[in-house]
């Protein structure tokens, strides 16, 4: 019987999960794209995108985490059938997203002169500044689109933002071969090309949002919800009260893969190309976890909202047991093909050795990274943030980045030895996340049988 119950929430989550994992897929694809065509033109422009793009991702990751305390608010509401009171969170989360996006542009601006005082090489940062321009103003329309995303995943409906970002992540990879190679007519533009093609495939996103909310009867009644008496700092603050937890333990955990490639840049324009190389072909295998984690929210925030524990319990395990078996199978891989996979993104024979070699770690760090993932898509559910947030504090800042600076640096391991540093990290989150969960569930089930005896 148990097993039959399993069998159930396997195909649940996996129904959820598979738009999403398409749609981080796709996205992880578009990067690919990026770097394997401006790694044609030399290890020079693919450092200068990996640069530019660490120095981006810091500042995106951010905003883009403060979008996600919409899904659990609406996921909950919607659950129990207030559909009025998941539209006041939908309409004040485009006026507060789209101003983050604005905000998060001009700050993403103000840093380029700092940029250069990062102890890079010169000609990486140079070459990094117009990417990076780009895809900086490509915030304010994607925070935009955010709000119909997570919106979206808070009822339940992963479908209609898959489609969304597959068709805006096809414009990109086109865009990539016009602007890049300077095709059809248009300049030649090297790296900045790719950020020109990051910018308008992404303005494309929220326009695409809106014609489907249009289209789609059972969504456009969430417009005719809205009411000007609706804004209002409750919502506002109810949006940031779970949103900037989930940002900050996402800024910390992107900082400390952004800030290890800083370090990594202390080394070598080589070790900046292969580690990117390496980065890349990680979250990719990274992106149908954190689809699957994403799938997990919903479904937790859903029996949360309705009060069946149980049936959350056995959602999450299914999660748990489902990413397992695709770490298994992305850690085998990166082994086996080390070699190989490195081989599609440059031909430069120093970028290929450092890079297999980093496959190792890749490989090492997967089951780590999967359980971490789930566990925090599995609290969002339950929107209890703020303790993921600490922990991700200390495993991140307290405990990767020394661990890989001292590695790296004092004992003299080099690039493996900063990827130790997450090996590290990721394993500490894990563990402090899965006893979190178990010991949140415990006290809900505490409560739940007090409430039942009365």
């Amino acid at each position: 019987m148990k097993r039959g119950k399993y069998s159930e929430h396997y195909l649940l989550n996996l129904r959820l999960a598979g738009p999403v994992v398409l749609s981080q897929v796709g996205q992880v694809t578009v990067q690919i794209f990026d770097n394997a065509m401006v790694g044609r033109l030399g290890a020079l422009p693919l450092a200068a995108v990996s640069f530019g793009g660490t120095i981006f991702f810091m500042i995106f990751v951010l905003v883009n985490g403060l979008s996600m305390g919409l899904t659990p608010l609406v996921g909950e509401q919607y659950s129990r059938g207030r559909f009025r009171r998941a539209a006041a969170y939908f309409q004040n989360s485009l006026v507060l997203y789209t101003l983050l996006g604005v905000a998060a542009c001009a700050l993403s601006q103000a840093i380029v002169p700092l940029m250069f005082r990062m102890n890079q090489p010169a000609e990486v940062v140079a070459g990094s500044i117009p990417y990076y321009r780009y895809v900086t103003l490509s915030i304010i329309p994607f925070m935009l689109f955010a709000s119909f995303k997570q919106f979206l995943e808070g009822v339940g409906n992963t479908t209609a933002n898959m489609v969304i970002i597959v068709t805006a992540n096809c414009i990109n990879v086109a865009l990539n071969w016009v602007f890049i190679y300077g095709n059809l007519g248009a300049p030649e533009m090297g790296a900045a090309g790719a950020g020109l093609a990051t910018l308008i495939s992404r303005i494309c996103m929220p326009l695409f949002a809106v014609i489907f909310f249009f289209c789609k009867d059972r969504f456009r009644r969430y417009f005719r919800y809205f009411r000007r008496e609706l804004f209002a700092p409750r919502w506002n603050g109810d949006l940031l009260r779970i949103g900037l937890p989930i940002a900050v333990q996402m800024f910390l955990e992107g900082s400390a893969f952004a800030l290890t490639s800083i370090m990594m840049g202390w080394i070598g324009t080589v070790e900046i190309a292969a580690n990117q190389i390496t980065l890349i072909v990680s979250n990719f295998a990274f992106m149908v976890v954190l689809g699957i984690g994403a799938a997990t929210t919903i479904r937790v925030s859903h029996e949360f909202g309705a009060g069946n524990l149980k049936r959350m319990r056995l959602a999450a395990g299914a999660s748990y047991r489902i990413t397992l078996a695709w770490n298994m199978f992305t850690a085998l891989l990166f082994v086996l093909l080390r070699n190989r996979i490195p081989a599609l993104f440059t031909t430069d024979p120093e970028v290929l050795r450092v890079a297999s070699k980093l496959m190792w770690f890749a490989a090492a760090f997967q089951f780590s990274d999967g359980l971490q993932c789930i566990s925090v898509g599995i609290l969002r559910g339950m929107q209890d943030v703020r303790q993921v947030m600490y922990i991700a504090f200390f495993s991140y800042i307290v405990i990767n980045l020394p661990v890989g600076y001292l590695c790296a640096f004092v004992l003299g391991w080099g690039p493996g030895g900063l990827w130790i540093g997450f090996i590290f990290g990721l394993s500490v989150a894990a563990a402090l996340l899965m006893y979190r969960f178990s010991r949140r569930y415990r006290e809900l089930r505490r409560l739940q049988v007090l409430r039942n005896r009365r």
